[in-house]
């Protein structure tokens, strides 16, 4: 690792700690030669995950983008954040965890909505009245109806 202050290529380790949940090591290094100090991390390299839009484009996925969507769905809703954050991180690694490099925003849309129907109904129903994009109160209404007979 090259020193950033004098630009010496070697240095020694002097403690190393899991950080990010261990998805990254934090190392404390010191320079052989000028003997400062300074802080590397070391993180694996993520397959990057894209995301087809319905017209076509092809964009990075954004986890911020699915919590503000969610957090838009529950405004004025007594939801903790932490919920909503726990949802995003469910979603993501659902995600991930198929290997596709690719994923519609459909799919994407689709698990937003099962999460929010676990979480809080009239955010489920802002969400879907929006991404389902109903044209009239009929569709609102078996929206409704589909939701409660899952309910039960």
């Amino acid at each position: 690792m090259r020193c950033p202050f004098c630009g010496h290529l070697e240095s020694k380790v002097l403690d190393s700690r899991q950080v990010d949940e261990g998805s990254a090591i934090r190392r404390r290094r010191e320079c052989d030669r000028c003997s400062r100090r300074f802080t590397t991390y070391e993180k694996y390299d993520e397959i990057p995950l894209i995301v087809v839009k319905k017209d076509g484009r092809r964009e990075p996925f954004d986890r911020n983008k699915v919590l503000n969507g969610m957090l838009k769905s529950c405004e004025k809703r007594t939801i903790p954040v932490e919920i909503l954050e726990d949802a995003t991180e469910k979603i993501e690694k659902r995600l991930r965890n198929t290997m596709e490099r690719e994923v519609t925003s459909q799919e994407i849309g689709e698990l937003i909505m099962d999460e929010l129907a676990a979480i809080d109904e009239v955010a489920y129903i802002r969400f879907a009245s929006v991404y389902r994009q109903f044209k009239d109160i009929n569709r609102f209404i078996q929206e409704l109806n589909e939701l409660l007979q899952r309910k039960g």
